[in-house]
């Protein structure tokens, strides 16, 4: 019998995440490796630091790149290159369960995100593991980078429901309780709650030293809002229903969504946290590609 996880592995999607890797190899490495600590920022994570060429210093140590850039002699000291441990960070929030009318809920898009990253970092020898939460963590998968770890992530992911209320902030404070080390905290929400005690989470992720993606996924209807007439809206959470008129409604609610993200995206830019607003009438490998060159136009 074939594995839940196939459903994100084989066969659309691990032809696409594949195609991913093929077209945008290049801008990966450069993407995972630019996130490495480094000491000595935009140099390889080979070495941990440079220092000034004296007398009697092996000449084979001299960097000739920092030399034709500067006209100066330095040497590089080594030492052994560590690898950039990834979380994937899953919101099991009800509303994540929803769809207007695309193939994929929020949640299964977030689980095709997480593929391709996961596919990705485990190619570049990463360890990555998977959090997923609803009022608190309730599911972990320790890092590893061997290949089966993305078949062990989808696996857990296919058998996870999302249902009920969630509650981010607290969830992401916990996370942020639990890492002990510099990692890559990948983020995949629609954010539908109070904004400004995630913001806090956020920061206090941040300023343990950890890089943060977040992944701000919206139902295509979320984000465009193609609806005429009367209309009957559902939270999916706490399943109150309300009937609105959607013509009356469509400017102001587009207004409120567009003023949602931006906030999000300034938040996050004034913490240096990226923030990809995505939604799931975007084909995945296209936004994920568009986020990974414009990471690599920052470089």
């Amino acid at each position: 019998m074939a594995s839940p996880a196939e459903k994100y592995l084989q066969p659309e999607v691990i032809r696409q995440v594949a195609r991913l890797d093929l077209r945008a190899k290049f801008i990966v490495e450069g993407f995972i490796s630019g996130l490495h600590a480094s000491p000595f920022q935009g140099f390889s994570v080979e070495f941990s630091e440079h220092r000034k060429y004296s007398a009697g210093d092996n000449i084979s140590d001299i960097d000739w790149n920092v030399y034709a850039k500067t006209d100066r002699f330095y040497t590089k000291r080594y030492q052994a290159e560590t690898n950039l441990t990834g979380y994937l960070v899953m919101d099991l929030s009800g509303s994540m369960g929803y769809t207007y009318r695309q193939q994929l809920t929020k949640f299964e898009y977030a689980i095709s995100l997480a593929a391709a990253l996961g596919y990705l970092m485990i190619h570049q020898q990463d360890p990555v593991g998977l959090i997923a939460f609803d009022r608190a963590i309730c599911q972990s998968l320790a890092p590893k980078s061997k290949r089966s770890q993305l078949g062990n992530i989808l696996s857990l992911l296919a058998k996870l429901k999302p249902e009920g209320e969630t509650e981010i902030a607290k969830s992401l404070h916990q996370l942020a309780g639990m890492l002990r080390h510099k990692s890559l905290v990948m983020i995949f929400s629609d954010l539908l709650a109070d904004p400004e005690p995630i913001y806090k989470a956020l920061h206090r992720l941040r300023h343990s030293g950890h890089d943060i993606i977040v992944f701000h996924i919206l139902d295509e209807a979320e984000a465009m809002f193609p609806f005429d007439g009367m209309l009957e809206l559902e939270d999916n959470e706490t399943h109150e229903k309300l009937e609105v008129d959607a013509d009356a409604i469509r400017a102001d609610y587009l207004d409120a969504v567009n003023s949602f993200k931006a906030t999000y995206k300034k938040e996050c830019q004034n913490a240096r946290i990226d923030y990809v607003s995505v939604h799931t009438g975007q084909p995945f490998d296209k936004a994920l590609m568009s986020y990974l060159n414009s990471r690599k136009g920052r470089g």
